[in-house]
């Protein structure tokens, strides 16, 4: 193994005889010089791993010896070593981005720690997650044998997030099959939790946490139903309470398909104008598709009863026409519902003009109460990883999908806009309607003309399907659905399959596999976030 190359410019450099040898005896190649142009020269002609620099020389100082050499080579960490605790030079350092600061005099054990920390650091973070997440496997192994909440199943998917996140910047590839494998034995469960439990959920309105208690519950004859905030109850549980207590105005943002990994990749972005306040991790209704779950969100009403109530803005899967077009007319009636007289707008952002000129144009609405965004960049990144090469080349994986994801933010007209939300004082609520998943596995389906084309759900009559693979529904208005005709049914995809058609079998599978689609049963499209911050 090659030894570390120091260079270590002091104009007192004879003074630190013993720490050179010190460092030496641990395998590190030390070279000295005892003036700033000499160290430019230096560091010019050869290949120095790290820099020790004194900041009070005679001649050239050490912050402008530290210009001239992060100009040369600005990968190279340097440590600042001065006498000096003046703020305004370490002002100038840290401006400069040095990698460490140290006060004369300095100990032979703080340089090696100086060092370790600058040129070690990947490694003891790479070893230290590492240990830390085998000892965690069987914890987590154990946790999914015990899930019987969907309270237990929100915890257990954002630790497998945690451990995926913590794991992606160390190339352990065995560490990282076996936490895939976690997620992928994760899902097969999860859409047993489902299969038992998710019809219970839309039998009587009252949920833990409502207004009504549960003694108040059972004196009325109902029973109480531990379920989680979905699609249809996430506006009037959540949002409304915000609303009511006219704190602040309100920008309440939907961005379409945001998975909670996504949202992790942007929190540090958004954690620079807002403070967190409150995070819900809520469950997206089924189907988790756009049509249903988001205008579930606007309407506050469940599919079934959306078809009902409102025909004219209703449509079903394979009716003509645009499944999403009348959200602001959903969500104006919701709000009348409640009686919520509120001044408000709702802006749909489909294309990158769209968001600069609602940025442009925000101050215009720091009267309202409430503004809604809905951004659509994530939807349309998931049909481009389908439909585009190019996209399914930067979109390979999950990790690779976060990257994205934070790309795309970091340089969008919606962090233009959520930055002078902070300046007005609006309260800032981002949410989601569904997530996605990266689908590996076909599952053979056969439906007739006018089965549903979606990849993750089907619904239409006499449906022929692979029992295992899907959690069928025989009577959908148990679950909020409305049908096509008597006889629909609908069926959703579990685990990481997608229902392909027995026609032109090849040719669909190869198309679509490892794309991301939505509208079935996965922890991924189904415990989305939900997000509320005060300006910082």
């Amino acid at each position: 193994m090659n030894s570390i190359k120091i260079l270590w410019v002091d104009d007192e450099i004879d003074l630190l005889k013993p720490h050179i040898l010190f460092l030496e005896k641990k395998n590190y190649a030390v070279t000295t010089c005892n003036n700033g142009r000499d160290a430019v020269d230096l560091f010019s002609e050869e290949n120095f791993d790290i820099v020790f620099l004194d900041e009070n020389m005679p001649g050239m100082s050490g912050l402008e010896t530290l210009a001239e050499i992060k100009e040369k080579k600005s990968s190279i960490p340097v440590i600042m070593i001065t006498k000096s605790e003046e703020e305004y030079i370490m002002e100038e350092a840290i401006g400069s981005k040095i990698a460490d600061y140290l006060i004369k005099p300095v100990n032979p054990n703080q340089i090696l720690l100086s060092l370790k920390k600058n040129l070690d650091h990947s490694r003891l973070v790479s070893e230290k997650t590492t240990l830390d997440y085998q000892k965690e496997f069987r914890k987590i192994a154990m946790d999914m044998a015990m899930v019987n909440s969907y309270e237990d199943w929100v915890e257990l998917y954002k630790k497998l997030l945690f451990w995926e996140i913590e794991l992606e910047n160390i190339n352990d590839l065995n560490l990282i099959e076996i936490l895939e494998s976690q997620k992928v034995e994760a899902n097969v469960q999860f859409g047993k939790f489902i299969e038992r439990n998710y019809e219970d959920w839309f039998e009587t309105p009252v949920r833990q946490g409502s207004n009504d208690t549960k003694s108040e519950a059972r004196s009325k004859g109902e029973q109480t139903i531990n379920k989680p905030i979905q699609s249809h109850t996430l506006f009037r549980e959540l949002v409304v309470p915000e609303i009511v207590k006219k704190e602040k105005p309100i920008l309440f943002v939907v961005i379409d398909n945001l998975r909670y990994d996504q949202w992790k990749a942007i929190e540090s972005v958004v954690n620079n104008h807002y403070k967190l306040e409150k995070e819900v991790p809520y469950f997206s209704i089924l189907p988790t598709a756009t049509q249903y779950a988001r205008n579930a969100i606007f309407s506050g009403l469940l599919p079934i009863d959306m078809e009902k109530q409102f025909p004219q803005y209703w449509k079903n899967d394979v009716d003509e026409g645009g499944k999403n077009l009348y959200e602001a007319e959903f969500l104006a009636a919701h709000l009348k519902r409640l009686g919520l007289n509120i001044k408000n707008d709702y802006f749909k952002i489909t294309n990158f003009s769209g968001g600069k000129k609602l940025a442009e144009n925000f101050k215009a609405l720091k009267e309202h109460d409430l503004v809604t965004v809905v951004y659509n960049f994530v939807d349309m990144l998931s049909h481009a990883k389908t439909e585009m090469d190019v996209v399914k080349e930067l979109a390979s994986d999950d990790k690779a999908y976060r990257s994205l994801t934070l790309s795309w933010f970091k340089n969008s007209p919606l962090l233009e806009i959520i930055q002078q939300a902070q300046r007005l004082g609006f309260k800032l609520i981002i949410t989601t309607d569904h997530g996605t998943i990266n689908v590996k596995n076909p599952s053979k389906v056969i439906g007739d003309k006018n089965t549903s084309l979606n990849l993750r759900y089907k619904t239409g009559r006499s449906l022929t399907y692979e029992d295992k693979d899907v959690y069928a529904v025989k009577d959908p208005k148990k679950i909020g659905l409305p049908t096509i005709n008597m006889s629909s049914s609908y069926i959703f995809a579990k685990n990481d399959l997608f229902l392909a058609y027995v026609n032109n079998y090849n040719h669909y599978v190869s198309y679509y596999r490892n794309t991301y689609q939505h509208g079935g049963i996965s922890l991924e499209e189904m415990i989305v976030p939900f997000l509320m911050f005060n300006p910082k």
